[in-house]
């Protein structure tokens, strides 16, 4: 598995976008058709399948860190990480994302995150 790096600009403020990485309601917005919550562990649902993914770490209204539980339970140290970072200077908002795929795969995930993200963006009207 390979690690790769992805930035998206945001004309938003870095509380709405946290929102929208780290609660049901505002995953459901962009990320899965639905989205639950119990005990740490997310279920994200599309289209009748769903996946279940560990919530790793956060820190609020700064990032958010998952692992998919079938790569938890082999013990990958894969993740997904969305992590929100201010310029100083300019202000401008970028959401960094960081994923895990096979080489031959990372122009598949960046394609689905460049999608996903076109969601968000649509969503918070950013």
């Amino acid at each position: 598995m390979e690690k790769f790096d992805l930035e998206y600009l945001f004309k938003a403020s870095n509380k709405i976008i946290y929102n929208c990485l780290t609660t049901p309601s505002g995953l459901s917005e962009w990320f899965a058709d639905d989205v639950n919550v119990r005990d740490g562990i997310y279920t994200f649902m599309w289209e009748g399948s769903e996946e279940k993914a560990k919530l790793l770490a956060k820190k609020k209204d700064e990032f958010v860190r998952f692992q998919w539980m079938d790569e938890y339970d082999e013990g990958l140290k894969t993740y997904f990480e969305m992590r929100i970072q201010i310029d100083p200077l300019t202000k401008e908002v970028a959401l960094i994302v960081t994923d895990f795929a096979e080489e031959d795969e990372i122009e598949d995930a960046t394609l689905l995150w460049d999608s996903q993200i076109d969601a968000l963006k649509q969503a918070i009207g950013s």
